[in-house]
């Protein structure tokens, strides 16, 4: 008599296995990985209340937000601040000042960290190297108000700079009350603090390079020029890539805590961003429901640049954030 088709076969009894359910999946990790968990709740925690929770008080850039009423009392009014915003008479200039100070940052600044660490690279004595490295890092750890007094003290009328053009006979120039200057001692400055600080990510990314290349590399002939140019910058360019992505991110962020430290109202033509606009809009005058519309403008388009940013890297190349 034929056995009956199933899952008994010759008497044995054969199991079945289902995959885990996702429910299944989460438990089982969290058994195994819980202390990583525990460790990773403070971050967790950082994230969900300071930007993802303020993400319900958004709503107010399309009311007109009351103190008094509360979010949920004001009422609506659409994209009326948008418009207001689009329309300001500050509009262009604060997006051309903003856009041309990263402009600026991304073509002299980003690169800067690099070269810095191509060149301490290249350096084979371990000392200098260490010594070189330790006075370039130091002005990341000077705070920004500190760089702003150093800047208003060294640039002022009588300060240092000012003493030496004078001793060549030349005119006294006041740096920090002429709008012509103000981009290019913004973005110095801030290269000088960060270029240091920025290399630490492209050594460590150096050093990840399997030393045999580079063996097989003067075997070849190249010398140490063709070695940086054909097996240094290649093997780094993962890095650079996503740095450069993550920078575009930024393209309409400037810090305000810096220009608000340096400009004046007579630098305002080229000094004044998005953000110090939204300080002054939003602490000086109250305008809570006009700034969160600029605000949200602001992300939107740094959302958009962003994912822009890495489906052409992704089309170009093989290097992508995600």
């Amino acid at each position: 008599m034929a056995q009956s088709s199933g899952n008994v076969q010759a008497g044995t009894v054969t199991k079945i296995y289902r995959d885990p359910t996702l429910l299944q999946v989460i438990r089982s990790d969290l058994k195994r990985h819980w202390a990583i968990y525990v460790m990773a709740l403070p971050v967790i925690a950082y994230y969900l209340l300071f930007h993802y929770g303020p993400m319900y008080g958004l709503q107010i850039a399309f009311k007109d937000f009351s103190t008094v009423k509360g979010i949920w009392g004001s009422p609506w009014v659409g994209f009326r601040h948008f418009e207001s915003f689009f329309n300001g008479i500050y509009f262009w200039r604060l997006i051309k000042n903003t856009v041309l100070i990263n402009v600026y940052e991304l073509i002299f600044g980003f690169p800067a960290a690099i070269v810095l660490a191509l060149l301490l690279n290249e350096i084979r004595n371990s000392m200098f190297k260490r010594v070189v490295q330790t006075i370039s890092y130091l002005p990341h750890f000077i705070s920004i108000v500190v760089v702003a007094g150093m800047m208003v003290d060294f640039l002022g009328r009588t300060g240092l700079v000012n003493q030496i053009i004078a001793s060549f006979g030349i005119e006294p120039i006041d740096f920090l009350k002429e709008a012509s200057w103000f981009r290019f001692l913004f973005v110095s400055s801030g290269i000088w603090q960060g270029i240091g600080w920025g290399s630490i990510i492209y050594l460590a990314a150096m050093a990840t390079i399997d030393p045999t290349l580079y063996e097989a590399a003067r075997m070849d002939g190249a010398n140490r020029w063709k070695q940086t140019l054909h097996i240094t910058i290649p093997g780094i360019m993962p890095t650079i890539v996503i740095l450069f992505i993550l920078n575009m991110g930024n393209m309409l962020s400037v810090g305000s805590e810096k220009v608000l430290l340096l400009y004046n109202p007579l630098t305002y033509e080229t000094g004044d961003v998005i953000s110090t606009y939204v300080y002054r809009k939003g602490v000086l005058e109250a305008s809570y429901s006009f700034t969160a519309a600029v605000g949200l403008f602001n992300s939107v388009v740094s959302f958009i640049l962003i994912v822009s940013a890495n489906s052409i890297s992704k089309r170009l190349t093989e290097n992508k954030l995600w």
